[in-house]
């Protein structure tokens, strides 16, 4: 029974890790294309900056509507339904033929990332066993660096030969084998237990009830500030390396390299948050994150550009690997789904804001130390709500 049980177990992480992997593809593909339009569309910064700010707003209500449906239809049904979306927005924008509808696709895109994030970690976080939880989803994260190293590797060699529109199509098509995967999973057993499902507005009422009032407030805090700096530093990282006076191949091969360490950084945070605690992990990565974020805006020199680039992604990866794994944790059963995407979609705010702020303090004349300062201090912010409000859940048993 219990090698059963780790086998299922095994098999929900790979399916759900291959989904999230996807979904990291489009969202890196995203920042090289952005490089890529700039000149072949010759937009502006803000015009750039509003590529990655629509793709939030979808996000950010997707997360929302998704995350309510979570908790009236269930995990699966919505795991499927959001990837579903995803893969055919992702493959029509290869075919956009103007700036426009690349953005209206892009929204659709977003709703469907936005819903399948918090949901996938909520549906593993409700199958996997208390010990092993945090480190679980954690690993589950981790499919996100693949996805980046996949969307860095596209680029890399794809777009420059064969244009941002085969790029696209080579991330949307896989995404339907993760689809026909997904569909032979079972739904989370704890919501399955659930005798009544709460109607929309019991279950937004309860994730501000007095009980949970002080971890909604936490969890909304620190999700704006992760994705606001997030969004701001990655989706711009090949841009500013094209600032920086690097061409547009060299900026793709440097944020290659800087992409590689994302994975040690998952695989640390994974190692430690059964041992030291989610909001240790969260308060350590973060402090590490702003840090980075401060050395990476004022490096002039190569080496140092790539050091504070790997420890930015080292240390911000890791810090939202803790992230999906907190997040859950801090609701019972039935508005798990709730509160999980109304956090994440307060944080897509942020997600919406921080590459608009690059494109216009760029436009006004802000240097890129000052941007990435602005991103530190935002970090700050998320570190002194979690470390001195927070709530710790290590080897909790959900309720």
């Amino acid at each position: 029974m219990k090698a059963q049980k780790s086998l299922s177990e095994r098999k929900l992480l790979g399916v759900a890790g291959l989904g999230w992997m996807f979904d990291a593809l489009d969202v890196g593909i995203l920042s090289f294309i952005i490089a890529a339009l700039q000149i072949e569309w010759k937009l502006t910064p803000e015009e750039m900056s509003w590529i990655g700010s629509v793709n939030s707003i979808g996000m950010a209500v997707g997360a929302l509507i998704f995350g309510l449906l979570a908790d009236r239809i269930g995990r699966k049904p919505v795991f499927i339904i959001t990837l579903l979306l995803f893969s055919i927005g992702s493959g029509l924008s290869a075919l956009a033929p103007t700036l426009f509808v690349f953005l209206l696709l892009r929204f659709f895109i977003g709703m469907g990332l936005g819903g399948e994030l918090p949901v996938a970690s909520t549906l593993v976080s409700e199958t996997v066993a208390p010990e092993k939880r945090g480190k679980t989803v954690v690993l589950l994260e981790s499919f996100w660096a693949f996805g980046w190293l996949l969307a860095a590797l596209i680029s890399y060699f794809i777009i420059p030969k064969y244009g941002w529109q085969i790029a696209l199509l080579v991330t949307a098509l896989p995404a339907f084998y993760a689809l026909y995967l997904r569909i032979g999973l079972p739904d989370s057993p704890r919501y399955l237990a659930l005798e009544k499902k709460p109607s929309f507005s019991q279950n937004i009422a309860k994730v501000w009830s007095k009980e949970v009032r002080k971890q909604t407030i936490v969890l909304w805090v620190l999700w704006f500030t992760v994705v606001f700096s997030y969004y701001g530093m990655f989706l711009w990282l090949p841009s500013v390396m094209v600032l920086k006076g690097f061409s547009l191949i060299k900026s793709f091969e440097y944020v290659l390299i800087m992409t590689l360490a994302q994975l040690p950084g998952y695989f640390t945070a994974a190692w430690l948050i059964e041992r030291a605690g989610r909001k240790f992990v969260l308060v350590t990565f973060l402090l590490g994150t702003a840090a980075s974020a401060l050395l990476f805006g004022t490096a002039e020199t190569l080496p140092l550009l790539l050091a504070s680039g790997m420890f930015l992604s080292f240390f911000n990866l890791g810090a939202w690997g803790a992230l999906y794994a907190y997040t859950p944790e801090q609701y019972p059963t039935e508005v798990r789904g709730t509160g999980a995407g109304m956090a994440a979609s307060f944080g897509r705010v942020g997600g919406i804001l921080g590459p608009l702020a690059v494109g216009y303090l760029m436009s006004s004349g802000s240097s890129v130390a000052t941007i990435f300062t602005v991103f530190c201090l935002s970090i700050i912010v998320g570190v002194v709500a979690v470390a001195f409000f927070g709530r710790e859940t290590k080897q909790r048993e959900l309720a």
